[in-house]
């Protein structure tokens, strides 16, 4: 049967959506820019089909450009024999024995009998054992403890800060960082003007030059604190000038120990380059275990890392099944970077429970990837128009008017996305395909300006480039269908407040392409050549530098919208919004982690997905 590609029908089939209509879709017809007749084919699904040479000529005579690129680093017999023993039950039964002693340290603060919580330490050791449970990774089993504790230190919370106890005399620095960060990440309205008590008579953060161990805790904690900064605080970029300067002359000093390991990481990692279940890896190792509650709180952490790198395992190898399925191994132009996205996602998300995110957030990353490579890279301008059109039109018997090697890619598209809407409408209680249909059009949409620029030789403007990344950079769409699989239902109205075009959405889509460009000048567009295009005379050195300055500004404003009390999304899905931005902006730490994996981003694959923790 022909089918005639001039003007298309809509699907007689098609579900209608419950948003509001300026989201429904389009009614007009879609049209497909190809004048051919094409048959259909009934084989079932088609895959990808593309020679394995990486080639500038293809078969049917079209020169194309192939991006240097490696294959996929991770062999397919390690990902399918990774084993494991800790779904054991007794692990399990391990790990709920060991949650329950946790619950009740917890409780026990509580309990003021001069021993296990004196009125002199009470407050930072209750401010201890949350930041431990937090950057140990179990902090999930303990959230009304959690609550309970910073209730009880807020409750004491002073202009000046606080001491190590409620009945302390003096306010410490150490108490008053460790308590002004963890507060106002947990939504507490803490000003940071109670850094200006530490001040001396100059207005100078100061120290006593012994750099005892106390003390360089106290200013690592307040180095921590300072990454939590909001747009205008000046005191918290004082502060983390000095606590910078401070901890790397302490390293100069201090023996090789677990305490210059962690300020050794955190200086490299900071905050929003700093994935939690790295974090947490590290941590185990440089966790004091003097006291038995110390020794079950590394105990549980490394149980509960091993558990579920247990079912990293199947989601791991569920993936790579997907890949195949859809023929992605023979698309010999593009980056097989599967296995890293994966380990980005769940890197972030490490609620057992949260399967459905991690897989999605992996297979929308990966799509992003692929479709960069076809638009910037291989695709010819014919090709580009049909792909968009197709997208545009939603129906899989469009596929056989696609290129060989687009038709897979286009069902890979239409089936994930679909099935995901499915896991959407389990949370959402209502059909959301329109809403995302709607964005794939965006975003398809988008990188035709680009594919043109690139065709004809045209160096955006900084601006230019800054407004088309927005939507062709992929951050709504590695971030949209994931965030409505997390549990929370989301309305219309509140999703505006974390999708495109809210700020929320365009700091972090803003904030990964100023990073992300920043590779060679040669570059087509880059973040780096469009800067030094609209500033003539300024070098590629002085380009980064700059561009760096606006990342680091943006970042606190990113930090207010995550934070901000008047937000009505729930902290949830902006966590997890802004730490997708945290891990990709990891990726681009160390050049590009995308384009050729570095040795860090193969390094975070080992250790947080494919190596347990010794137990």
């Amino acid at each position: 049967m022909a089918l005639a590609l001039v003007s298309v029908a809509p699907l007689v089939s098609m579900r209608r959506s419950l948003f509001s209509s300026p989201y429904e879709l389009k009614s007009i017809d879609k049209t497909i820019p190809n004048l051919v007749m094409c048959r259909k084919r009934m084989s079932g699904r088609p895959s990808i089909r593309v020679s394995s040479t990486a080639s500038v000529s293809n078969d049917d005579g079209v020169r194309r450009r192939v991006g240097d690129y490696r294959y996929n680093h991770w062999d397919e017999d390690l990902i399918d024999s990774l084993a494991t023993s800790y779904e054991a039950p007794s692990y399990l039964k391990r790990a709920d024995t060991l949650v329950e002693a946790t619950k009740d340290r917890f409780n026990s603060m509580g309990v003021d009998d001069g021993q296990r919580m004196s009125p002199l330490t009470d407050l930072y050791q209750r401010l201890w054992m949350v930041d431990s449970v937090e950057r140990l990774g179990i902090d999930r089993h303990f959230q009304n403890e959690i609550k309970s504790a910073l209730d009880y230190v807020f409750s004491y919370w002073k202009e000046k800060g606080i001491g190590r106890g409620r009945q302390s005399a003096v306010t410490d620095l150490n108490s008053t960082a460790l308590g002004l960060r963890t507060l106002r990440l947990h939504g507490y309205p803490v000003s940071s003007d109670v850094l200006e008590n530490f001040k001396d008579h100059n207005g100078q953060f100061t120290c006593s030059g012994i750099q005892t161990e106390g003390e360089i805790r106290g200013v690592l904690n307040l180095f921590r604190a300072s990454l939590i900064a909001f747009p205008g605080e000046k005191v918290m970029q004082e502060a983390e000038i000095f606590s910078t300067m401070y901890l790397k002359h302490a390293l100069q000093k201090i023996a090789v120990s677990s305490l210059s390991q962690e300020i050794e990481y955190l200086l490299e990692y900071g905050w929003h380059t700093n994935p939690p279940r790295l974090e947490a890896r590290m941590y185990m190792e440089v966790f004091p275990q003097d006291t038995i509650y110390e020794q079950k709180l590394v105990e549980l952490a490394k149980v509960e890392f091993n558990i579920f790198h247990s079912l990293q395992k199947r989601e791991l190898q569920s993936l790579c099944r997907w890949w195949k399925h859809y023929g992605f191994p023979q698309l010999s132009f593009t980056r097989h970077i599967h296995v890293e996205y994966y380990t980005f996602a769940s890197c972030i998300a490490t609620d057992p429970k949260q399967s459905a995110f991690r897989l999605g957030f992996a297979k929308m990353s990966y799509f992003v990837t692929v479709l960069d490579d076809i638009y910037d890279t291989y695709g010819t301008m014919e090709e580009l128009e049909l792909f968009t059109a197709a997208i545009k039109r939603w129906d899989p018997s469009v596929v056989d008017c696609l290129p060989e090697y687009m038709k897979g890619v286009y069902m890979a598209v239409y089936d994930t996305v679909n099935e995901m809407a499915k896991e959407a409408e389990k949370v959402q209680g209502r059909d959301t395909l329109n809403y995302v249909r709607q964005a794939w059009e965006l975003y398809i949409d988008a990188y035709m300006p680009e594919a043109k620029w690139i065709s004809s030789g045209y160096l955006p403007t900084f601006q230019e480039y800054l407004d088309s990344s927005k939507i062709s950079f992929g951050t709504r769409i590695t971030i949209l269908q994931p965030i409505l699989t997390l549990g929370e239902p989301l309305s219309h109205e509140i999703l505006q407040e974390i999708d495109f075009s809210a700020k929320f959405n365009d700091l972090i889509s803003v904030i990964l392409r100023l990073k992300g460009g920043q590779g060679s000048v040669v570059q087509e567009a880059s973040s780096v050549s469009c800067y030094m295009k609209d500033n003539a005379g300024l070098t590629e050195e002085d380009a980064i530098h700059c561009i760096n300055d606006m990342v680091n500004n943006l970042l606190k404003e990113l930090n207010w919208e995550l934070l901000k009390p008047d937000s009505n999304v729930p902290i949830s899905c902006r966590k997890a919004a802004f730490d997708i931005c945290r891990i990709f902006h990891h990726g681009y730490k160390y050049r590009d982690g995308y384009g050729d994996a570095t040795i860090e981003v193969k390094n975070l694959v080992k250790r947080t997905v494919l190596e347990p923790v010794p137990l």
